[in-house]
C-alpha cells in the first residue's frame, strides 16, 4: 500500500473520569452490599475498566456457620464474569486467615499452577464461585478495600517504554512500580513485600498488567481508583497534544466502508476453515479509523497487545489488508493461509512439553485503512468483545507512543496464557455448544406468526437471525422481545419489502455486515387472497405473484452468493414457507395458490442449482395458521369463510380443524419445528424436499 500525504494530526483524547459515588444510595448497604456497589460503578465505566476486566475485594467480618466466631472474610471477584453487572453471587468468599496460611505451601515461582489449587480449600461458608487468580493480590495486602483495574489510560502507561518515568511524573512516590510477572500468586507475594519496603505507597503499577490500589472504605477506594484514572487520562491528553497520533493519519476514511464491509466478510468468513464456523463483527468506530488509517499503523499492528485480557481476546497479531485487493478472492485466501502458518509457527517455537494441542489459527482481528476493524469468532458476543477489546489495544498503543515506545506482551509470556492449563481445563468444562451456534439466518415475515415462531426456533438453538419484514415499527417490537430473552447481539431487523429489489439486497447486505454472512434463509413474507375468477383483478393477480413468487426469487437470489462462499464448511440452506394450497387446488383462490405452486417449483429448481454449493432447498407447507398469524387478521379470514359459507368468527377455526385427518390445530410454533429441521444438519442429506405441516390433509401428499 502505498502511503499518502498526512491527512490529519488530531488524536482521539482518553476519556477522564470523575466519581459517581451516591452517599445516599450507600448509606443503608451492608458491606457486601458496599462492595457490590463500588464494583458495579466501577465496571460500568468504560472510562475505568474494560468489560469483564478487573477485580474488587473487601475483607468483612463474618459469622462462622460452623463454629459461631467472628472470623475474617474475603470477599473477591470470582472467576469470570463483569464487575459491572455481577451480583452479590459473583464474588467468591475464602476464610482470610486459611489464605494467608497458604504461603506455607509456596516455595517459589514454579508453584503459581500449584496455589491455585489450594484456593477450594479455603472457602467460606460453601460458597461454589470459584475463586480467581488474581485473589492472592487482594489476600496477600493488608488492606480492607483493593481495586485492581486496566483502563486504557493506564495501561497505556504500564504498557510504555517511558511508563515507569510518566508514573513518577504523575504521582511522585505515591504510586509505585513493578516490572511484569504473569498474573498468580507469585505476583501477588512481590506485590505485598513492595508495599511493606515502600511504606505510605498509595497503590503500585503493575507493567503491562494495571494497577492496584487501595484504601480503609469502600468509598474511598472506589474515589481513589477514579482519581488515578483520571491523573492519568489528564497526562497523557497533554502529551497526545503535542504531536500527531501514530504518526498523523495518510489513509482517510472510505466513504463507502459500510458497503466494502458487508462484501468483505463473507469472503473472509468461507475462507476461515475450522472445526466451528466463524460469526463476524465490524466497527467503523473512530479508533479504528484512526488507527488503520495511520502512518505507524503497520508496525504497531504487528506488534500485538499487551495487557493479558487484551491478548486472550485478539490472539498473538491482527490480519492487516490491503484496501486496494479486498475483491481477490485469491489475495484474501493467501493472506489467510499466511496468517495460519504464522501462527502455527509461534505455537511450534513457544509449546512446551505439556501443553495443550494448537488451537484455531485463524486470525480473531482483520483490520483494514480506510474501512476499519472486523473480528471473528465462534459466537457473536465474542466476535463483538474482541473487536471492543483490540479498540481498548489501540487506545493503549496511542497512548504508550505519546510517552516512549509501546511495549507488546513478549511471546513466550503470550503464549503460556493462552496455552495456561488452568485456562485449558477452564475451557474444556465448558458445555458443549447448541446446535446452531456459528449460523446465520435471515427470516422474511419476521414481525408475522410463522417468521417469529421461526425466528425464535432457531435462536432458541444458538442462531444469530436477522428479522426482514416490510412493518418497520412490528419488527422492531418483535426483536426487542428476542433481544431480552437470547441477547441483544444475536437478532438484528431491517425493514424490507420484498418485492423491492434496492430494499431485499440491502437486508442482505446488512446481514452481511451485522454477522459476517448467510447459512439459512427462511423465505416466509407472504399474503393470502380470494376471489372466484372473474373477481379476481390483474392488479390482485399480480399482487400475489409479487410477493409470494418474485419475492422469494428475489430473496433467494441475494442469498445464494453469500451461501455459495460457506461449500466448504458444510454448505447451507434455504427453507420456502409454502402452502397445502401449493399442491391441492383451493375454491376462490386462484391467484394465491397459483403463485405458491410457483415458489414451491422456484424451491425445487433452487434445490438442482444449489446442490453442487452445498445449498440445500427445502419447502414447508402449512395449512390453517390462524393462531399468531397477521394473514388471518385481514380480509383473507373473512374471503375463506365465505368460500366455505361459514361463520369467520366462530367457526372457521373448527372447519379447519374438523377437516383436517388428525383433528387438530397447527400453530406458527408447528410450521417452526419444521422449518428448524430442515435448516439444521438433521437435514443435511435432504434436499427438494416439502414436508406439509397440516394435521393431514389427503389432497395434499405428495406424489
Amino acid at each position: 500500500m502505498t502511503l499518502q500525504t498526512t491527512l490529519s494530526s488530531a488524536a482521539i483524547p482518553f476519556a477522564v473520569p470523575t466519581s459517581r459515588w451516591d452517599d445516599v444510595q450507600a448509606a443503608q448497604k451492608s458491606p457486601e452490599e458496599l462492595l457490590l456497589y463500588r464494583s458495579n460503578l466501577l465496571g460500568s465505566d468504560l472510562t475505568v475498566t474494560n468489560f469483564g476486566g478487573g477485580n474488587t475485594s473487601a475483607k468483612i467480618v463474618e459469622t462462622d456457620p460452623l463454629t459461631g466466631d467472628s472470623v475474617e472474610v474475603l470477599w473477591v471477584k470470582g472467576s469470570g464474569g463483569d464487575i459491572g453487572s455481577m451480583k452479590l453471587d459473583g464474588f467468591a468468599t475464602l476464610y482470610q486467615d486459611k489464605l494467608l496460611g497458604l504461603e506455607r505451601h509456596y516455595a517459589g515461582p514454579d508453584d503459581d499452577d500449584k496455589m491455585v489449587g489450594y484456593l477450594p480449600h479455603c472457602t467460606f461458608n460453601l460458597n461454589g464461585r470459584a475463586a480467581s487468580i488474581d485473589t492472592p493480590l487482594h489476600s496477600l495486602l493488608p488492606f480492607a478495600h483493593v481495586d485492581h483495574v486496566h483502563p486504557d489510560a493506564i495501561i497505556a502507561l504500564a504498557a510504555s517504554s517511558g511508563g515507569e518515568e510518566a508514573t513518577k511524573a504523575i504521582w511522585g512516590g505515591r504510586i509505585g512500580w513493578l516490572g511484569w510477572k504473569r498474573p498468580g500468586y507469585t505476583l501477588g507475594v512481590q506485590l505485598r513485600d513492595y508495599v511493606a519496603a515502600h511504606p505510605g505507597v498509595e497503590g503500585v503499577m503493575l507493567a503491562g498488567h494495571g494497577i492496584i490500589c487501595w484504601a480503609d472504605t469502600a468509598k474511598d477506594c472506589y474515589e481513589h481508583t477514579v482519581e488515578l484514572i483520571a491523573d492519568a487520562a489528564a497526562y497523557l491528553n497533554a502529551k497526545l497534544a503535542e504531536r500527531p497520533a501514530f504518526g498523523g493519519q495518510v489513509v482517510a476514511p472510505n466513504p463507502d466502508r459500510a458497503a466494502i464491509a458487508a462484501d468483505l466478510m463473507p469472503r473472509l468468513r468461507g475462507l476461515m476453515t475450522g472445526a466451528r464456523r466463524k460469526l463476524g463483527h465490524y466497527s467503523d468506530d473512530v479508533e479504528a479509523l484512526e488507527f488503520t488509517g495511520s502512518k505507524e499503523f503497520e508496525r504497531l499492528a504487528g506488534i500485538g497487545t499487551s495487557c493479558p485480557d487484551h491478548f486472550l481476546r485478539t490472539k498473538i497479531a491482527p490480519l492487516t489488508l490491503d484496501p486496494a485487493k479486498l475483491t481477490d478472492d485469491a489475495y484474501l485466501a493467501e493472506k489467510l493461509i499466511a496468517y495460519r502458518a504464522l501462527y502455527a509457527a509461534y505455537y511450534e517455537r513457544c509449546k512446551r512439553g505439556n501443553s495443550p494441542a494448537m488451537r484455531d489459527s485463524n486470525p480473531v482481528v482483520v483490520l483494514v485503512p480506510g474501512v476499519g476493524r472486523i473480528t471473528f469468532a465462534t459466537d457473536k458476543t465474542t466476535a463483538r468483545l474482541a473487536g471492543e477489546f483490540y479498540g481498548n489495544a489501540i487506545n493503549v498503543m496511542r497512548g504508550a507512543e505519546a510517552i516512549g515506545d509501546y511495549i507488546g506482551l513478549d511471546e513466550q509470556e503470550a503464549f503460556d496464557i493462552e496455552y495456561w492449563l488452568l485456562e485449558e481445563a477452564k475451557l474444556q468444562r465448558m458445555p458443549a455448544p447448541k446446535p446452531l451456534v456459528g449460523r446465520i439466518a435471515l427470516v422474511t415475515g419476521g414481525a408475522g406468526g410463522i417468521g417469529a415462531a421461526t425466528a425464535a426456533r432457531l435462536l432458541r438453538d444458538g442462531a444469530c437471525v436477522l428479522l426482514a419484514d416490510r412493518d418497520g415499527g412490528a419488527v422492531e417490537e418483535v426483536r426487542a422481545g428476542f433481544a431480552q430473552q437470547f441477547g441483544k447481539d444475536v437478532v438484528r431487523t431491517a425493514t424490507c419489502d420484498v418485492t423491492d429489489e434496492v430494499q431485499v439486497q440491502a437486508a442482505f447486505d446488512t446481514c452481511a455486515r451485522e454477522f459476517g454472512g448467510l447459512d439459512i434463509l427462511v423465505a416466509n413474507a407472504g399474503i393470502a387472497s380470494s376471489a372466484p375468477i372473474e373477481e379476481t383483478t390483474v392488479a390482485l393477480w399480480r399482487k400475489n405473484y409479487d410477493v409470494l413468487a418474485e419475492g422469494y426469487f428475489l430473496t433467494a437470489r441475494s442469498a445464494f452468493p453469500l451461501m455459495k462462499r460457506m461449500k466448504e464448511q458444510g454448505g447451507a440452506a434455504i427453507v420456502f414457507i409454502g402452502s397445502k394450497n401449493a399442491v391441492a387446488a383451493a375454491t376462490n383462490a386462484s391467484a394465491y395458490a397459483s403463485a405458491k405452486a410457483a415458489a414451491n417449483h422456484l424451491g425445487r429448481c433452487l434445490a438442482l442449482e444449489g446442490a453442487p454449493s452445498g445449498i440445500r432447498v427445502n419447502i414447508v407447507n402449512p395449512d390453517a395458521v390462524i393462531k399468531g398469524s397477521r394473514i388471518w387478521d385481514g380480509d383473507w379470514r373473512k374471503e375463506r369463510a365465505g368460500a366455505y359459507g361459514i361463520d369467520s368468527g366462530t367457526e372457521l377455526e373448527e372447519h379447519y380443524r374438523a377437516r383436517s385427518m388428525l383433528k387438530r390445530d397447527v400453530l406458527p410454533e408447528d410450521i417452526a419445528e419444521a422449518a428448524y429441521f430442515l435448516a439444521s444438519d438433521m437435514s443435511a442429506k435432504s434436499t427438494g424436499n416439502m414436508i406439509n405441516v397440516d394435521a393431514g390433509n389427503a389432497q395434499a401428499f405428495t406424489r
